[in-house]
């Protein structure tokens, strides 16, 4: 009732909305064909570019016309804009760069000079996922909080606020989002304990025009907030002595924001909880709002209109951070104003984006954590056995997501939404011995020894012969899936749609590669010595059609797929530009370096079972689970690194590679037990002295840690 209530003063303000929307940058060049000037292209968020000149017969004469390596292997997951003949990118530690879109020629580069340490809090590299434009500034949201305005024309910085203090293990990977001259940001840092909010600034002034916090104060006290009013509402939803109040509860909206400028509201779609596990965080009592949930607040004010909780009790790391699609769809003989999102727990849902009314929701994936949606309450109808204790449960999909953050589009002329799906499982445990640190890994997870671990291991089995990833064609309003095309693994990326019924996306077999919109059959692939994960988009200058994506193999997908020893060989981070024509050619890729032979074990099974469970709570969201993959993985380490391994982590001799002291958390035996068990990682997968093994195995002793 509150909601229909809220739902309906939003529209009765329509009328004021549409007034003020005429004066709104974005909306008065919202019919630009040729630009793409926000993360969604449009406020609809739908990738849509009604360029043509690219079609189904001639796609297949893409060619390079030109692109810009960067000196990094970090993960580049950002969509670029264009405007004016520029456009405009953002790299890993935010640097950003302007470009002539025709020649690649960069005319300004800003580093905003992140601290390195701040890689340490960044879940899944110091990534940025976009930037934003308004008039003649670019906005660009850094790692360590900062939200600047930089001048289109030069780079200069016009004004810079600081977000959020560094109590708490904050940082900032999502693009920043301009409504309706606010700009509006959230922050990361779920796993390693946060309170999420979003936060609106001025765009001229960088000024705070609101902020709403998104779980309950611990301290149980008003903040001085947007959020202030609905807060003994959502206390309520909480135990009253859980781990949530050491870790702030987390439901941070780490990448998906949206807005409709005639209802003037804005759309949070939030994250999982802080712990993960629902038994430690409250108790395993109540929903726990505002996790995983898109919550819409009046964009004026920040004041809350509704509410849609997609996963109450979250328990499974599942985030409702995925891009979310406006569109108006004829739904039972109605037109209806809609929102639309496919989030990481396997469900596509419609809801109606005025009051938060769920009109539909099924699933895409193999699901089995809940059994459907309650036609009348909205409700997911949960498993119970799906709420895991001590003993393993194996559960659909696992932590990785159906869908992730990578962007979904959609197309008003077929009337599909099109996104990168992934079935997988995961198996779930709790820690009985788990103990709530901040600026650790909290996932709360448990079942890694003895008779736990073997059924553990029998379950994945099953959970690895599930394993599926495509493209996928989805039909909102029949809720069925029109067409899949089947890709090798985890990671495919964002897409991109055209009026000339194309689907763009990068693939894993290192592409990027157009589809048939209407039927998925693959017409062009590019071999690009790269996964590009990002969002790409198109754009029309000189009366040539172009188009731009990141390629950077990074991020968390790719450190899911390293984390099963699959480490292809690539080339560094780059942006390219394809144009109809284009002549340019990549350079070639670099031969892989050898492994080296590990040192052999000296240490006591005890010092390395305690390695692993610190490194389990301290490095792995970096380094793999199971010491396999990640951003550089520790089972390469030559003997400088392994003679240097205590000066790295205690002393910050790799600061300027992101890796940072680790000596407020850890102390000099616990670095040497880390090391210890990294050690006995490598002669595990390679045998002693690197004799015996290929290096893709799997980790399957009781002392190799969550993987």
């Amino acid at each position: 009732m509150l909601a229909a209530l809220f739902g309906l003063l939003a529209l009765a303000a329509c009328a004021t909305a549409m007034a003020e929307s005429e004066s709104d940058w974005l909306s008065r060049h919202a019919e630009d064909a040729d630009a793409w000037l926000s993360d969604g292209r449009t406020y609809s968020a739908q990738r849509f570019s009604p360029l043509t000149q690219v079609n189904a017969y001639n796609v297949d004469q893409l060619g390079i016309a030109w692109y810009d390596d960067y000196d990094t292997y970090r993960g580049i997951e950002a969509t670029p804009l264009y405007a004016d003949g520029v456009l405009y990118n953002i790299l890993a530690w935010n640097i950003t760069i302007a470009y002539d879109a025709r020649t690649g020629e960069r005319l300004w580069t800003f580093d905003p000079e992140v601290p390195r340490e701040m890689g340490r809090y960044a879940c899944c590299e110091p990534v940025s996922r976009g930037l934003a434009l308004w008039e003649d500034k670019v906005i660009i949201a850094t790692l360590d909080g900062r939200v600047m305005a930089l001048d289109r024309a030069t780079g200069n910085t016009l004004w810079s606020t600081q977000t959020f203090e560094h109590e708490m293990p904050y940082t900032i990977t999502g693009a920043p989002r301009v409504f309706d001259g606010k700009v509006v940001v959230s922050q990361s840092g779920g796993d390693l304990g946060i309170r999420g909010f979003a936060i609106a600034l001025d765009v001229d002034t960088g000024e705070e025009l609101w902020k709403f916090y998104l779980t309950p104060n611990p301290d149980g006290v008003p903040d001085g907030a947007a959020s202030d009013p609905i807060m003994p509402m959502i206390r309520q939803t909480w135990s009253d002595d859980g781990m949530w109040k050491d870790l702030g509860g987390g439901a941070n909206a780490w990448d998906s924001l949206a807005y409709d400028p005639v209802l003037d509201l804005v759309y949070i779609g939030t994250g999982n909880g802080s712990p993960l596990a629902w038994r430690h965080r409250s108790n395993g009592e109540g929903d726990n709002l505002f996790v995983c949930s898109i919550v819409a607040l009046n964009g004026s004010d920040g004041s809350y209109a509704w509410h849609y909780q997609m996963v109450p009790e979250e328990d499974w790391d599942y985030t409702c951070t995925s891009s979310m699609v406006s569109a108006d769809l004829e739904i039972d003989g109605e037109m209806r104003k809609v929102l639309m999102q496919a989030p990481k727990n396997g469900f596509f849902y419609v809801l109606d984006r005025a009051t938060g009314e769920v009109i539909s929701a099924e699933t895409y994936v193999k699901v089995n954590w809940a059994s459907g949606i309650d036609p009348a309450t909205g409700r997911p109808i949960i498993n119970p056995e799906a709420h895991y204790g001590t003993d393993p449960v194996l559960v659909y999909p696992g932590p990785g997501g159906a869908h992730n953050w990578f962007p979904m589009g959609y197309s008003p002329r077929t009337r599909l939404a099109y996104f990168p799906a992934y079935q997988s499982g995961m198996v779930y445990a709790l820690d009985p011995d788990f103990e709530p640190t901040p600026f650790r890994s909290n996932a709360g997870w448990g079942g890694y020894s003895g008779e736990a671990l073997e059924k553990r291991q029998q379950l994945m089995q099953q959970a690895d012969a599930d394993e599926k990833a495509w493209l996928v064609a989805y039909d909102p309003v029949e809720q069925t899936i029109a067409w899949r095309h089947e890709l090798p693994r985890h990671g495919n990326g964002g897409v991109m749609v055209t009026a000339s019924d194309l689907v763009f996306e990068g693939t894993t077999h290192q592409t990027f590669a157009a589809f048939d919109a209407r039927n998925g059959r693959e017409l062009w692939s590019f071999p690009i010595q790269s996964s590009p994960v990002a969002g790409p988009i198109t754009y029309e200058l000189d009366g040539e059609q172009y188009i731009a994506v990141n390629a950077g193999w990074g991020g968390g997908a790719a450190g899911i797929e390293r984390s099963m020893g699959i480490d292809r060989a690539r080339a560094p981070a780059r942006l390219v530009v394809f144009k109809l024509g284009g002549d340019g050619q990549l350079p070639p890729l670099a031969a892989k370096e050898p492994v080296p032979s590990p040192p052999r074990l000296t240490a006591t099974e005890a010092e390395v079972s305690r390695g692993a469970q610190l490194y389990a709570q301290t490095c792995a969201t970096c380094h793999g689970r199971g010491a396999v993959g990640g951003v550089a993985d520790l089972r390469h380490m030559d003997t400088q690194t392994h003679a240097q391994f205590k000066e790295i982590v205690l002393g910050g001799i790799y600061l300027d590679k992101g890796m940072a002291s680790f000596a407020d958390i850890l102390s000099e035996a616990e670095v040497g037990d880390i090391h210890a068990y990294l050690i006995a990682r490598a002669n595990e997968d390679w045998g002693e002295n690197g004799v015996g093994g290929d290096g893709n195995s799997a980790p399957t002793s009781p002392t190799s840690g969550p993987h």
